[in-house]
Order: C-alpha cells, then structure tokens, then sequence
C-alpha cells in the first residue's frame, strides 16, 4: 500500500527564503488545532522569528496523495509536532537539558490513525539517540500522554485576591517597588527570571516570547498591548529582583480587577514586597493570577488568608525520562540512602530493574541483580511524576500507581526525592 502520509522535519527558514511558506503553513495549522483565530501575516512574522531564536524544529505530517477539491491543500500539515531545548532545574540549582514538546496537533478528520503514536515515538528516539535523559511538555488534555510515559510532576492553580480592608501582610518590606515603563522588561524581565530560575524546582528556562508578552511589545493581536503596566522590586542594595507585570481588567469588570500577566521573584521578599504593591493599588478591589503556585506563601503571610480564593488546580508540567541515570544522577537528593527501582516503560526507552545508591546528596545507579527483588515496582510516568517531589510516592502507592515490595520504601522515596522548596514551572510551552 502506498504510504499516505509523509513526516517531514525542519528548522525555521529566514523570511528571505524559498521555504520560509512551509513554516507559516504550519502555523495555520497549529492555529485550526487549537481554534485560534487566523493571525495577520504581520503577527506570524513576529512568531516565527522568535521560533528562530529558540531555534525550534517543526514537524509536520502531509498526505501524499492528491487531496478533495476545495479542502485545505496538501501543503497545510494534518498534524503538527514542535521542539525546542531548554533546561530544566532539578533541584538545588541543578540543570538539566530537556527537550519541549509543544504545538501539538492531529486534524479532525485525520484522527485514529497512529500520527500523533509516530510523531512522538520518533521524535522521542531522536531525543534519546542525542543524548537527552528528559523531555517535557505541558497538555492541554490531561488523558493524552500517559500511554507515551510522561508523567504529572507540577501543579499550578487560579486565584483572585480580595485587596480590600482585609489585605493585611505580617510582612515587613525589605526593598522598595517602584512602577517602570513596561518596556522595561524586553531587558529586565529574563536576567530576573534567570535568578529565580536557579532557585525553583521544577522551573524552565523561558523562550524568546515571554519577555515579548510580559512587556507588551505584542498582544493577543500581534499589536503592541499598551494596557500592559509594570513594577520593579529593588533589594536593600539596589538591584532590580523581582517585577510583576499586569493589567487592569476595565471599568465594566466589578470588582474592579488588576489581572497579573507576570509575577517573577528572586527572594522570598521581593515575593511579598510585590504582593504588598499590588495590594496597594489605588481604586483595585481584587487581583487575579491564572498561574499561581499551589503551594503559596502568600496565604501564610495574609493576616486572612480567605482573602484568597482558589480555583482550578490543574496539572502543569509533564516530565518523561529517556535515560533513567541520566536524569536520576542529574539531580541531588534530600537524604541519603539505598532504593531498588523496578521501571517499565511501554516505548522501551526506560525499561530496568535499577539500584540508585545516594551518599552525600549525589546518586549512583547500576543495574540490580536478576536475583535482587525490587523495592518499588512503577512505570516510567510514575517516576516522573516523584521525579521534583511535587508528587508523593505514598500516595501513588495507596492509589495502585506505584507497587510496594518493601515496606516503607514508598516513604523512603518521598524523603529522598523532596527538594529544597516546592516545585513550580513558571514557563508555558
């Protein structure tokens, strides 16, 4: 049987260049994937040279064959496939290269046909053939990406903050804000998210767009976002540590509401510093944050924290390991000890019975003895949910997701895999 579809992988072309078409019709169909308004040639050229920067490969999958009349021609892909290297903070400033999935999509009508199975598994085997112990995504659907061994490893969550008369922090300042000119942050907003990067499990190095979005050089248009305004915090000595970029939802919004478009802290203090600014905001009577942290200090430092109310706790990074002593030994752990994991993995990538010895917060591992049993028995996505701590082997063991051997090897786990503060990635994909 002739082969109906073609894979086809590719860097960005320069506009310049004879193939720069095949880049901008993917894009269109990476829009019809996710339902997203058609974008001005203009705003695509600014998307696909910040694709460029992070030097992003496209894949897309074409029909070969001759296509019906009037339906999109064969050069839009029927699915599409993007990956970009960043790295990955493991824990206690630990960096390791990990490869994003992104941009996502089969077409409707081209569904149940093993692409999205293809487009996966080859782009996983060329990220393990060059070396990469990890790759990441985040899913828009939470029942996709287990069967390819990706795990939940973050969570983040939906807030709004009354900052009425009950918004009262015990919290005494230890810097200064001052409002900026959001432009700003073009500059600003990376070298401060690098610092808070090194402090944050489970955080990703950011690609060209965000500093682009937090600063308002391009809206949800393509256009300049003027609405957007800015704040700097400034430590003891001076130095810029932290910013929040927001926008003021309009007069027609009751309460009368600030929504945060970014919040980045390299200190605990210039977190609540910030908070204590927007809390102060002349005429504001509620903020809202679409990517808060579940594991908030900011409740603890309210003098009521029902001032916050929380919704939509939801899933955010996925992790799936290619190597698994690549990415254990690429970590530091909590305490020091002896575990025997037993690890399958339907693609094969992970497959094995592994020792990991930890002495002095560094790991080692080897392959167990065929006579040696297991402590822990899981599947490669297990082991990427634990693999930040966010997620407790105990409880996926009294949930059936992880099989106990050993009695309170679970427990052990969770004392040897928890990091230095909670795990949240700050980066969307």
């Amino acid at each position: 049987m002739v082969e109906k579809y073609e894979v086809r992988r590719f860097r960005v072309a320069d506009k310049d260049s004879p193939d720069y078409s095949k880049s901008t019709d993917w894009m269109r169909a990476v829009e019809d994937g996710f339902h997203d308004n058609r974008r001005s040639a203009e705003f695509v050229d600014k998307i696909i040279s910040m694709y460029r920067t992070d030097d992003r490969e496209l894949t897309g999958v074409y029909q070969t064959g001759s296509v019906p009349a009037h339906s999109l021609t064969a050069d839009i892909p029927v699915a599409t496939f993007g990956t970009l290297l960043k790295t990955l903070n493991t824990g206690y400033g630990r960096q390791l290269a990990t490869r994003l999935v992104t941009a996502v999509t089969v077409r409707g009508t081209h569904r149940r046909r093993g692409l999205l199975r293809r487009m996966m598994t080859e782009d996983l085997t060329v990220a393990k053939s060059e070396g990469l112990a990890m790759a990441a995504l985040t899913a828009s659907e939470g029942s996709i990406y287990g069967r390819f061994g990706y795990g939940v490893a973050t969570f983040e969550r939906s807030i709004k903050v009354d900052t009425g008369p009950r918004f009262q922090l015990r919290h005494v300042p230890a810097g200064t804000v001052e409002i900026a000119d959001r432009k700003v942050l073009l500059d600003v907003a990376p070298r401060v998210f690098a610092d808070a990067h090194h402090l944050t499990p489970g955080s990703i190095v950011r690609q060209e767009g965000y500093r682009q979005r937090v600063s308002g050089a391009y809206g949800h248009d393509g256009a300049e976002d003027p609405g957007i305004r800015c704040a700097l915090h400034y430590n003891s000595d001076g130095e810029i540590d932290g910013y929040v970029s927001y926008k003021f939802s309009g007069w027609e919004t009751k309460p009368y509401t600030v929504n945060i478009v970014d919040l980045v802290a390299a200190s605990d203090a210039a977190y609540l510093d910030l908070w204590k600014f927007l809390g102060s905001i002349d005429l504001i009577q509620r903020i809202s944050w679409e990517e808060a942290p579940v594991d908030d200090p900011l409740g603890w430092a309210l003098e009521d924290p029902r001032c916050i109310e929380s919704s939509d706790h939801r899933d955010m990074l996925w992790l799936r390991i290619l190597d698994v002593a690549g990415a254990l030994t690429a970590r530091r752990y909590s305490a020091d000890g002896t575990l025997s994991l037993e690890i399958s993995d339907s693609l094969g990538f992970a497959s094995g019975t592994y020792r990991m010895e930890v002495r002095d917060g560094d790991a080692s591992l080897t392959n167990a003895s065929a006579d040696q049993a297991p402590d822990l028995t899981l599947d490669v996505a297990e082991l990427g949910s634990i693999y930040l701590g966010a997620v407790c082997p105990v409880t996926l063991t009294a949930a059936g997701r992880i099989r106990e051997n050993t009695p309170g090897a679970a427990l052990k786990a969770r004392q040897m895999f928890a990091v230095e503060r909670s795990a949240h990635c700050m980066t969307h994909f």
